[in-house]
């Protein structure tokens, strides 16, 4: 499939891109060999294959699911400009 100029422009005012008229020829161009590749892609037999999730068949490391309050009360605050009594110290807003 080949894509002329005023499609390019047109997929440019789409995608809400900035292309000089001087260079929508190789847009043009670039886009046709997106699609061209698509279609090869189509051409591919894929009946029988199963989806993959990753190209090696490993699982994903996962940590045991465990509530705990961080143990970090004390790191966290000594960022903090104000902290007083374990919590964090902010300017009043509300009368």
């Amino acid at each position: 499939m080949s894509i002329d100029i005023d499609t390019a422009r047109q997929v440019a005012h789409l995608a809400r891109i900035a292309v000089q008229e001087d260079d929508l020829p190789e847009l043009a161009r670039e886009l046709s060999g997106i699609l061209t590749f698509m279609e090869q892609l189509n051409e591919v037999d894929v009946d029988g294959v199963e989806p993959m999730v990753s190209v090696t068949p490993m699982r994903l490391k996962r940590r045991e699911d465990v509530v705990t309050d961080g143990g970090m009360q004390d790191k966290i605050l000594s960022n903090a400009p104000d902290a007083r009594e374990g919590f964090f110290a902010v300017p009043k807003v509300v009368e």
